[in-house]
């Protein structure tokens, strides 16, 4: 029997996509990752309901089989997996340590159908054959300073680099946050 490799909070690959596999789930962490804290199951159920149908707000009917899937099935295993803090009482989810090993296989591309690597090696290449070719006296780049240039493309870096940074803030945020 093979044994899958298993990241430090215990999920295993199988179990990530085991997780990624229903589309609820996915939508759960990627509604989550979106918000500092936790967040109500109603308010979640409410963004997942809004996604599936398309409109808002979305049908009762569509609302109250995303808040019972997710309160009877999907935050349970998201939670013991250790993805999820579901609190049961309060009806209450956050987002857990383990959600980063789920969502590194979620973000396989960016928004634009790219990886962020991708993105950075295609902007560094461009940046470059720039610079040279503005060193070189090709007409129009010739009459730009080649300085100028690496600073219009380094401040892009920064930018984009600011960018990856914000759609990742939860990682960073949740973790100055005191646990409760």
């Amino acid at each position: 029997m093979k044994v899958l490799p298993t990241y430090n909070n215990g999920i295993d690959r199988g179990e990530v996509h085991e997780i990624l596999r229903n589309d609820r789930r996915r939508a759960t962490v990627e509604v989550l990752r979106a918000k500092l804290g936790s967040v109500s199951l109603r308010n979640l159920s409410e963004a997942i309901a809004e996604r599936e149908a398309g409109e808002s707000p979305p049908p009762r009917k569509v609302r109250q089989s995303v808040y019972n899937s997710l309160h009877q099935t999907h935050l349970p295993k998201l939670d013991e997996r250790g993805v999820i803090e579901y609190d049961r009482d309060r009806k209450t989810v956050q987002l857990e340590e383990g959600a980063r090993h789920v969502y590194v296989h979620m973000e396989v591309v960016n928004e634009y159908g790219i990886t962020w690597a991708d993105y950075y090696r295609s902007l560094g290449v461009l940046a470059l054959m720039t610079v040279v070719a503005a060193g070189l006296g090709t007409p129009f780049l010739s009459s730009i300073e080649p300085m100028f240039i690496a600073s219009v493309f380094l401040a892009l870096f920064a930018l984009s680099t600011a960018r990856q940074l914000w759609v990742n803030r939860w990682l960073y945020l949740r973790a100055l946050l005191p646990d409760e």
